[in-house]
Formats: structure tokens, sequence, C-alpha cells
């Protein structure tokens, strides 16, 4: 066998590691770019919406579905949120079976739980009803019956579920997640805390229901990571390298939203115009992101999420200035282009100028939203093992504007802590 162009590759060596590091970046390119190629032909879709929760029962009876499986919290179920969609759902004969146990890092044995009471009640579709944890368990169970034989690990990367679910209809309580038009769910490993992102088309919820109503009696610290999650969702699809003309469009209709609405919903939760377009914005960011994905941002967070339980949201509001900030040049047009368009930044601003103003904008939104700088509790030892999973996720998937490899992640753990970490201070 020849060995022509072999001799110096040895990754012991310092030439031989840089040979590596190319090559693995050449090929995260490559695959990015024919993802991007084949955007325009893959089968995405949109939900259907609905406004009310006395639409719902309507598009079961077309189909002749006669009951149906509920998937939410506690914290839900504890405020009596689901009462008008049973009763709606009642009025017209129609059965509810509902889970109510799901963590805020949907486990693999919620998914099997709910998946279980789906079985023995013998239900012919699911509604997610609540924020992002609820939609992602109730997108797994359908996975999960579509699939019986295949468990959730199996599923964890692109297009492995393959078959379709049975009829999903998400209801979001909260606006910022975008779960509710995603092909995304992340189901989290009970014992190796673990965070399986599943990507699959069959995952997008046929149906919608954008009810105000729904996040009135939302915390205003949910509002504020919720929305902050979809400010993330919109930041990273644009700013990513497989953005289309619509997915820009979407992702800058997003920014626009949070900027004028986030808030007014926080500080006056009962104002409905604001909850509204911020459902709105939602939306917009959710569709951006399921087709030009996201960063390093995200995937951080999945693995804070996995190991410490820090709810995504607020992992994300933290992560996301100092990524931005670590990008630096490579992605500071971009981001000049949202804080002109959201009059964030002057119209004649320079591209390094309206970027940071743009960056200083999402810090000044998190101390208004009571988010804090850096996440606390991180263990130093824990940080290679979730530096490997976050390049795991993202290498060669996700788009990002400036690629990473496991070393430099690492050091973006130590950004986002502080420099403080748990047992050392």
């Amino acid at each position: 066998m020849s060995t022509i162009g072999r001799a110096n590759v040895d990754p012991s060596t310092n030439e031989g590691a840089s040979f590596i590091h190319l090559a693995r970046r050449a090929w995260c390119r490559t695959y990015q770019m024919v993802f991007r190629i084949a955007l325009p032909v893959l089968p995405y879709t949109e939900p259907h919406i609905l406004e009310h929760a006395e639409d719902v029962p309507a598009v079961f009876q077309k189909r002749s579905i006669q009951r149906v499986l509920i998937v939410t919290d506690p914290g839900i179920a504890r405020l009596g949120l689901t009462a008008p969609l049973e009763t709606a759902l009642a009025s017209k004969g129609i059965g509810v079976a509902i889970y109510a146990k799901t963590s805020a890092n949907p486990t693999v044995s919620n998914v099997e739980e709910a998946a279980s009471l789906y079985r023995e009640n013998a239900c012919q579709a699911v509604i997610g009803f609540g924020g992002g944890s609820a939609m992602d368990c109730a997108k797994g169970v359908g996975a999960r019956i579509a699939q019986p034989n295949k468990p959730i690990n199996k599923m964890c990367g692109l297009l492995r579920v393959h078959r379709r679910l049975p009829l999903l209809i998400a209801v979001p309580t909260t606006a910022g997640t975008g779960s509710e038009v995603t092909l995304a769910a992340v189901i989290t490993d009970d014992k190796t805390h673990y965070k399986y992102p599943i990507n699959d088309f069959v995952l997008i919820p046929r149906f919608a229901v954008y009810d105000p109503e729904f996040t009135r009696g939302l915390p205003a610290s949910i509002t504020g990571q919720t929305g902050m999650d979809a400010l993330t969702h919109a930041v990273e699809a644009f700013i990513g390298r497989s953005t289309t003309p619509y997915t820009r469009k979407m992702a800058r209709q997003a920014v626009q939203l949070i900027h004028d609405y986030l808030l007014e919903a926080y500080e006056r939760g009962d104002n409905m115009r604001a909850r509204r377009n911020m459902l709105s914005a939602a939306y917009k960011a959710g569709v951006a992101f399921t087709r030009s994905y996201v960063g390093y941002v995200h995937a951080i967070a999945h693995s804070l999420g996995g190991r410490y339980g820090i709810p995504h949201g607020l992992a994300n509001a933290i992560i996301l200035p100092h990524m931005l900030r670590a990008y630096g040049d490579a992605a500071a047009p971009k981001l000049a282009d949202l804080a002109r368009m959201a009059d964030i930044a002057p119209a004649t601003a320079q591209d390094g100028l309206a970027a940071e103003a743009f960056i200083d904008w999402v810090d000044r939104m998190n101390v208004a939203l009571g988010i804090p700088k850096y996440v606390t509790g991180i263990r130093r030892s824990d940080i290679p093992e979730m530096a490997m999973h976050a390049d795991a996720e993202t290498n060669p998937l996700y788009p990002v504007p400036l690629l990473m490899d496991r070393l430099e992640l690492e050091r973006m753990y130590e950004v986002v802590a502080g420099g403080m970490f748990e047992g050392e201070n």
C-alpha cells in the first residue's frame, strides 16, 4: 500500500495534529455546503395554525380520532391550564389521557412512561401542551409509537426516526422554544445525563395552537428566559452559513418582534398584544432555525442542561453574548445587519461597532430580565466531557460562523462560568 502523503501525518506531533484539525474543518464545511445545496428540496413543512383550544376537536373528528394523550408538566397541571382543552374535547366525545410528569429537561423515562400510557389507553394522537420540554417529550412519545423497537438513543442525530408519527398537535404555553414548528426534540438520558438531539422531518407537529391566553399566567422569569431562547434561535440561524432568503427574513422579523415586545411581555404579563407578538416571534425563529440550524450556544446549553438541569432558555440567554463575542469578525457583518435593522445601531455604523452594539443590547436585555451574566455551579472536572458532547453535537451538522475544536470549546465553558467553579471558590 502506498504511503505517499502519510509520512508526516503523525497525530502525536504538532504538525500531525494541525493536519488532522484542518482536515476535520474541511470535512465539516463540505458537509454543511452539501446540506445547504439540498435545503430547497428537503421536505420541510409548517404546522397549520389554530387560534383557540376550541378549534382542536374538529381536527380529531375529521380524522375519526376518539382518544388522545396530552403530554404536559407538573406546573401546567397544577395551574389547570389544560382544563379548557379537556372540556372542549369531552364535549365532542373525545377521551383524554394525561401524562403530567415531564421534567424541565425531558428524560428517556418520561418518554417511555408517556408512551406506555398512550398504549394502555389506546390513544390515536398526541398533544404536547406546555413549553419546549412538554413538546419535546410529546415528539419523543410519537417517535416511540412510530418505532416501538427503536430506543431513543438510536434515534439521536439526523433522520433516524423515518416513520410517520401519530397525529401530533403542539399547544405552546411559552413564547420561545419554537418546538411547535421544528423538526427537533432533545431528550436526556436519565443515567448518563447526556442529551440526545433528535432531528427528523416527521417530528414537525401538524398543528399548533397559538392562543396567548395560555401564556398569560407565566411567571415573569419564564417569559424572559423563553423570550431570550427565541432570540438565540433567530440569531444563531441568521449568523450561520446555511441560510436562505426565507430563513433570513424570518430571523430578522423574529429579532425585531423580540426587540419591540419582550420587555413589555415581561413587565406587563397581561398585555395580550405583546404576548401574541412574542408567540409570533417564537414561531418565526423556529422556522428559521429548523431550516438553518443553531450553533455552539445550543450545544453548550444542552450539555449544561443535561449535566446540571439548567433550564434551556436560561442557559441560552447567558451563553449567547459570550459566544457572539467569541465569534468575533466571523459573525460581525451579520450581527451588524441585525443591529441596523432593529435600530440598535445607526444605519451608518461600521460593522464592528454595530455588531458590538447588538451584543451590548443582548447584555442589557439579560440584565433587564433578571438573567445572570454567568452560569454558576459548573465543576471544572466536568468540562472535558461536556465539551466532547458539544463538539459531537455541533460538528459537522451546525453551520457555525467559526468552527471550534474541543479545546476551544473547553475554554468557552470557562468563559460562561466567569472563571468560578463549584468547589473551588
